[in-house]
């Protein structure tokens, strides 16, 4: 553990990190849950506005909070000593937000984009396709799977398990 100027260069790259975990986290536990409702209302013009957040909050939250966790935890890690390479529960760490991150990049913004797209359409028309139904289904399905693998990781983050 780090000793006086290190000390707290180290206690505030972690809060960093901890702050960039809770808007990461945060982010994608509350779209999930108000998309969700918003969806339930089968309303168009409530639709289209959810989505549109859903784009804003993923870029100012979910990528803000990636900068956060990354900058603090690797640079914690660097202050510490701790080889970020080497050490199990920080591969295992980064494994998982890699994995929750494929998923994101992968499968959930597509899916936000098309299902952007299409709402923006059906605002102004009212006619709601099937096919944004199912890619609301599929964005819900992969965005609880990422969101738990980033719970995961951090149990395995707090607990630290040799």
């Amino acid at each position: 553990m780090p000793h006086g100027l290190a000390a707290m260069l180290y206690t505030g790259l972690k809060t960093l990190h901890l702050i960039g975990v809770v808007l990461l986290v945060g982010n994608a536990i509350v779209t999930l849950i108000w998309k969700l409702a918003a969806d339930r209302t089968r309303d168009p013009r409530v639709l289209a506005f959810a989505q549109r957040l859903v784009v804003l909050t993923d870029w100012w939250f979910t990528v803000g909070g990636v900068g956060l966790l990354a900058l603090g935890g690797y640079g914690a890690a660097l202050v510490a000593g701790l080889d970020v390479l080497n050490v199990g529960w920080l591969v295992w760490g980064q494994a998982l937000l890699a994995l929750s991150g494929a998923l994101w990049a992968g499968v959930l913004v597509p899916a936000q984009i098309r299902q952007g797209r299409q709402a923006r359409a059906f605002a102004e028309s009212g006619e709601i396709p099937a096919s944004y139904w199912r890619a609301g289904r599929r964005w819900a399905v992969w965005g609880v799977a990422a969101t738990v693998l980033l719970v995961v990781a951090i149990g395995i983050m707090v607990a630290k398990p040799v």
